[in-house]
């Protein structure tokens, strides 16, 4: 596709701390009588954890597809792009 003027990038994230997201740990912290914290570990726990202790934020997925998209990143096609903050091991 590249040689037609198409680049062809992907990214996988993990898990995004949305509303949704938070409403889910403020809800599993309720049920298990502990704090949002707790809440969010028990998500974090059920990932397999996520090395860099913390859900990646909604900003940080769209400064990299933006970046993509840009003409800054114009040579890149044919890879994948995970930021799941090392959720998925990669060596």
């Amino acid at each position: 596709m590249a040689a037609n003027g198409v680049r062809v990038v992907r990214v996988s994230p993990g898990w995004i701390e949305t509303e949704a997201s938070v409403a889910l740990a403020q809800r599993l912290a309720t049920e298990h009588g502990v704090d949002i914290a707790q809440g969010r570990r028990m998500i974090m726990d059920s990932l397999g954890g996520i090395p860099i202790g913390r859900p990646s934020q909604p900003e940080e997925v769209a400064s990299l597809v933006a970046f993509l998209a840009s003409d800054r990143a114009g040579t890149i096609t044919g890879a994948e792009y995970r930021i799941d903050g090392g959720t998925v091991p990669t060596a």
